[in-house]
């Protein structure tokens, strides 16, 4: 039986290579909402047997649509890079503050940031080192995933993506609750990424860090 990872990179294989949704639910058995999300964004041509199948009009129309779509988020890439332009460092203390706001741990006295988005963890120890001064040996990341993650591809996953050894990763969490819906999994193939902070000694990065992280935000909620 196949892991939802390895689904997930069939259903992929399979519109690459010219398949309908209706086609690969078939093969690959996800809702059509997951399909959908994990299908997002990647390039479709039908091939021969999909265009036997829903006839060259239909298929002419879906590669419309298609670049179209694709169109619209290249223009959109463009767009953005010229209203944002170049990042000054208040523009990474502030961008990093939201983060925090949004995704980091504001309790306890304890400094961490949980998300399952590889690039925000990546910013977040950017926003780390360039700001409050900590250095890659300060980092640990825990990893919460499901039963059917595969733990070793995941950590190799993240420890590529964010630019840490796979020693400073934790030993990771597995979600067995059973109450998960089908619909759900797979939409987290590699899990959600814990990055805490270690002080290794040093007062400034202990609970000190986390008191002037809350009282930036304090500040800026004002």
């Amino acid at each position: 039986m196949l892991s939802n990872l390895d689904r997930k990179e069939k259903a992929i294989y399979l519109r690459r290579i010219g398949y309908s949704y209706s086609y690969i639910l078939k093969k690959v058995p996800v809702s059509k909402s997951t399909l959908s999300y994990w299908l997002s964004g990647v390039s479709y041509k039908p091939n021969r047997e999909t265009i036997l199948k829903i006839g060259n009009a239909r298929a002419a129309s879906s590669r419309a649509k298609n670049r179209i779509k694709n169109e619209s988020i290249m223009e959109a890439k463009k767009e953005s890079k010229e209203d944002i332009g170049e990042l000054t460092k208040r523009d990474i203390f502030m961008l990093g503050l939201g983060i925090y706001i949004g995704e980091g741990t504001k309790t306890h006295q304890i400094v961490r940031v949980i998300n399952s988005n590889p690039d925000i963890i990546k910013f977040a120890i950017k926003w780390f080192k360039d700001i409050c001064g900590l250095r890659n040996a300060n980092f640990r990341i825990r990893l919460h995933l499901y039963p059917d993650t595969d733990l070793r591809k995941s950590i190799r996953f993240w420890s590529n993506s964010v630019d840490l050894p796979e020693k400073q990763f934790q030993k990771s969490q597995v979600d067995k609750r059973t109450n998960k819906t089908l619909a759900k999994r797979g939409k987290l193939p590699y899990g959600t990424a814990h990055l805490s902070i270690r002080s290794l000694g040093e007062k400034k990065f202990g609970v000190y860090l986390s008191r002037k992280i809350n009282a930036w935000i304090d500040e800026v909620l004002k």
